[in-house]
């Protein structure tokens, strides 16, 4: 019965690092693509999942470039010089804080959903409800996260439409691509 029971330990062990291995080892990225107003969570280079999302408006964009998630939150507070509105339904964060490396951004929900799908942040990251449930409970401090302010070959790729021209100096047209966007 020892025996028995060192043996049921061990496998369960071995079963622990290899789950452990395995979550190390998954290679995961959150991809946003502002023009198209959604984000897509890949792992191992499969979509995984593709969300609607709020971006920044015009004059408080969403930045754009490659960062980390740093921190996660759950019914997180909102603050705002004159202002701390804690978790609760008139909370503009909704129930869950996903904390970008560039100071102050983030994906979050909002108390607003109607706003998914617009250009209407102050330049985060809004989602509904369910879908930035969903999304938090997959993801880790240290994932990737890439925000493109235009369309690319890889967000065509990932969300559908086209490679939009861009006007460069000299009014020639160039691909987003091509521009080094």
């Amino acid at each position: 019965e020892m025996k028995a029971k060192a043996i049921s330990f061990l496998g369960t062990l071995v079963l622990l690092l290899a789950n452990r291995m395995e979550a190390q080892t998954v290679r995961r990225e959150i991809v946003v693509s502002v023009p198209d107003r959604k984000l897509a969570l890949v792992e191992d280079g499969v979509v995984k999942a593709i969300y609607p999302v709020a971006v920044g408006r015009e004059s408080a964009p969403s930045p754009s470039g490659e960062f980390k998630v740093i921190n996660r939150l759950e019914n997180p507070t909102y603050y705002h010089p004159g202002k701390v509105i804690g978790p609760g339904a008139a909370n503009p964060l909704g129930t869950r804080w996903i904390g970008l490396s560039e100071k102050g951004y983030g994906i979050h929900g909002t108390n607003e959903p109607r706003s998914v799908g617009k250009a209407v942040s102050h330049g985060c990251i809004r989602m509904a409800k369910r879908d930035l449930e969903e999304l938090f409970s997959q993801v880790r401090a240290g994932d990737e996260v890439r925000i493109e302010s235009e369309r690319t070959q890889e967000t065509v790729a990932i969300f559908g439409g086209e490679v939009q021209p861009v006007t460069v100096a000299q009014g020639s047209v160039a691909t987003a691509e091509a521009a080094g966007q």
